[in-house]
């Protein structure tokens, strides 16, 4: 009596192989390779653009998006996406403003725990009422800008004790902006929490296969709402960098962020379907976006193509890294 053959799938070839193939690598290096490509070109546009100065200017307006697009990663690695980012780090600039005469260098802390709280309760509300965390932070992102408008009376706030702030305006080693040195050990600080303990591959495993990563055990609603969390403390710290620069709070401060963030994410190569991606790469997405926000008026674009930019960007992105394995059926 014969025994039956089963088909399986085909193999992986970097499995096979014993390491990634030579393709993989060279995608695990194209955030890195836009970034020096697009470097080159801003500096044939402009040789002058290439000097301390313009790099120290262009890292240190960068550190709230590499911040921002820090802690979204987390989220979109689970498979989920947080549309509610900038809202919220607006909200958290008036947050900023209004309690500093009362809580004066606690503020910043204050600030950053609040957010996260607010990221767990939309973690908690889509793990708990299995709502989409498209839809959920969605609305997150209308409560935020509306509850913004109403307590800052529509307006700015001005910040006139800038003593709270003052340690992001340093420089260390009298090159490297404060404000981009924190936001490298925040990114430092995930991935090292990341390789160390085993949420690493519980994220991984929520974003390749929630339903399998449940039935080996992961504690998948745990992880998105962790991932939430950080997300919205992240959101908040960017808002204290934020005002540094800007003195003041305001309920829109950060709302054009929202955009170039999701392109710093998936421009770094994180795939939009989740279980695939880096967080040092979203700091290297950031840069690349920074230098296209830095360098279009350099080489003559109007800042109205600047929107354009990145919603193509952002296609192309995906395009590239969409795991159409998971996603047979597109609508």
């Amino acid at each position: 009596m014969s025994t039956p053959v089963l088909a399986t799938p085909a193999a992986d070839p970097a499995v096979v192989s014993g390491g990634p193939t030579v393709g993989q690598r060279l995608t695990s290096f194209m955030p890195l390779i836009a970034l020096v490509a697009l470097l080159a070109a801003l500096t044939i546009a402009d040789p002058d653009f290439l000097t301390q100065r313009s790099l120290t200017a262009a890292v240190r307006t960068s550190a709230p998006l590499v911040v921002l697009a820090a802690g979204a990663t987390l989220v979109v690695l689970c498979g989920g996406i947080d549309l509610s980012i900038a809202a919220l780090c607006s909200l958290s600039t008036v947050f900023f403003a209004m309690w500093l005469p009362d809580l004066g260098g606690l503020t910043a802390l204050a600030v950053v725990v609040a957010a996260g709280a607010i990221g767990a309760v939309q973690g908690l509300a889509h793990v708990l009422l299995r709502i989409p965390s498209f839809i959920v932070t969605l609305g997150g992102l209308s409560i935020f800008s509306s509850v913004a408008l109403v307590i800052s009376d529509a307006g700015p706030i001005r910040v006139v004790d800038r003593d709270a702030t003052k340690w992001l305006t340093l420089y260390v080693g009298g090159v490297v902006p404060m404000a981009f040195f924190v936001a490298v050990l925040v990114v430092a600080a995930i991935a090292l929490v990341l390789r160390l303990t085993p949420v690493q591959s519980w994220i991984t495993a929520t974003g390749f296969s929630e339903s399998a990563a449940r039935l080996a055990g992961t504690p998948v609603d745990r992880v998105k709402v962790a991932a939430f969390t950080v997300s919205g403390a992240c959101a908040g710290l960017a808002a204290v960098m934020l005002v540094s620069r800007n003195f003041s709070g305001s309920p829109t401060m950060a709302d054009n962020l929202l955009l170039p963030a999701v392109a710093a994410i998936v421009v770094g190569g994180t795939a939009i379907t989740g279980g695939h991606g880096s967080i040092w790469r979203s700091l290297v997405g950031a840069l690349v976006i920074t230098l296209l926000r830095v360098g279009l008026p350099i080489v003559g674009v109007p800042s109205a193509w600047e929107q354009i930019l990145y919603g193509a960007i952002i296609v192309a992105a995906v395009a590239l890294t969409l795991d159409r394995s998971k996603v047979l059926i597109i609508k």
